[in-house]
């Protein structure tokens, strides 16, 4: 008896009683401010476990703590992307160039393993956050957040959307014989009964925004219907992502006040203008000429293609609109891993005439925003979460640094450390 006391009585200690918290210090060169452009040099970052508990030029390192020394680098926040696809994933040679070949041929599970990988790519490459808008299959993207949460592989973290709210046929051009191919990416919804079962479906699953298409057909969801979405979403908790690809669609879309328009090519500046009077973040999609080809446009479609967002860009930046990076990736590249090719959409801001400061705004500020996040991730600061990279060059002179990103902690816990 006496043993199993001196045994119940070690389980409590080692159960009950907290154990001293992990510190880590980092030795910042330069620490770069995204919301004001501002860089402090000589800064110490101080981390418990996985939040910042104190930033400044003198500070006190406690015995024990881990020492990590980017005293030759800028450091800033981890990147943000607010429009990814780590489920979706097609390939050239397989596919064609078409996102319902992808459907047939991949799996719900498998798309969940080429997610985590994925998930792993773009860490690696500096995003600590992402929004993750759909075309998951059988709600393979709650998986990777599952298991990211959990521990059980490396991604940022990830807020998802499960499966696309859409009018009747989705994104896809099928006959109606063949409709349900779009079963497991899209749920039909036209009347109000189908539109808050699509809502509740999704937030019954413990999605984290919804995702609606508004216009990829001849017929587009009404201003009312709009309207409608958003207070269904709105009494779950949740934020609409709008996917626009028309004005007409879009102008909607701001008129009833969505959270974010994604793509929006084709804005008009009156209905950027509504989108700044209704708080619409632009969900920016900037694909390059190269990653157009990669979906089986020749070299002139694809040259014509890049250009209408980098107009469109162009005059939202002018403009004053609200802005967010988003990758919309949904290929995967011989040559480049999934991070890397979101990276690639630099040379778009860069070729839109947007300066460097406006650029890590758009990576970083405005999207801890619009995500919900900007009292916790997006600044390097007391009571943040330690999501923290570093580059060799200041990004504010040389925006391309950000294409090799040399250091990333997510949450305290350093992911990738290069010389």
């Amino acid at each position: 008896m006496r043993a199993l006391r001196l045994v119940v009585a070690a389980y409590t200690v080692l159960v009950v009683q907290p154990l001293h918290a992990q510190t880590t210090a980092i030795r910042a060169g330069r620490l770069l401010d995204p919301a004001t452009g501002e860089v402090t040099a000589d800064q110490v970052i101080l981390i418990a476990e996985s939040l910042i508990t104190a930033v400044g030029a003198d500070l006190e390192i406690p015995d024990g703590t881990v020492a990590v020394d980017l005293s030759d680098r800028t450091v800033l926040p981890g990147l943000i992307d607010a429009h990814t696809h780590m489920c979706s994933g097609m390939r050239l040679e397989q596919h064609f160039g078409r996102p319902t070949l992808a459907v047939i041929y991949n799996s719900t599970p498998y798309r969940a393993i080429r997610g985590v990988i994925r998930a792993r790519e773009v860490l690696e490459a500096g995003f600590t956050t992402i929004r993750d808008v759909g075309n998951a299959a059988d709600w393979a993207d709650l998986a990777v957040r599952r298991a990211i949460n959990e521990g059980l592989v490396p991604g940022p973290t990830m807020l998802v959307s499960g499966k696309i709210i859409s009018p009747y046929g989705g994104q896809q051009f099928l006959p109606t014989e063949h409709a349900w191919l779009a079963d497991k990416e899209y749920l039909f919804a036209d009347t109000r009964d189908e539109l808050r079962k699509a809502i509740r479906l999704n937030a019954h699953q413990n999605v984290d925004i919804i995702k609606i298409i508004v216009d990829d057909q001849r017929y587009v969801y009404s201003v009312d219907d709009l309207r409608y979405i958003v207070a269904e979403a709105a009494d779950a908790g949740l934020k609409v992502a709008a996917h626009c690809m028309t004005e007409r669609g879009a102008h909607n879309a701001a008129e009833a006040g969505v959270h974010s328009i994604e793509h929006g090519w084709y804005l008009s500046d009156e209905t950027m203008e509504l989108m700044k009077r209704n708080d619409v973040t632009l969900v920016t999609t900037e694909f390059t000429a190269d990653v157009l080809r990669e979906y089986n446009l020749d070299e002139e479609t694809s040259r014509q293609l890049h250009g209408i967002p980098v107009e469109r860009m162009t005059r939202a930046h002018r403009l004053g609109v609200p802005i967010a990076f988003g990758s919309d990736l949904i290929m995967d590249f011989d040559d480049m891993t999934r991070g890397e090719a979101a990276l690639s959409l630099l040379d778009s801001f860069v070729e839109s005439g947007v300066p460097p400061d406006a650029i890590l705004y758009y990576m970083i500020t405005e999207p801890a925003r619009l995500l919900g996040m900007e009292d916790s991730r997006g600044s390097v600061a007391p009571g943040y979460y330690a999501d923290i990279i570093a580059t060799t060059d200041n990004p504010l002179e040389n925006i391309n640094t950000l294409k090799d990103v040399r250091f990333v902690m997510k949450a305290g816990e350093i992911i990738k450390q290069r010389d």
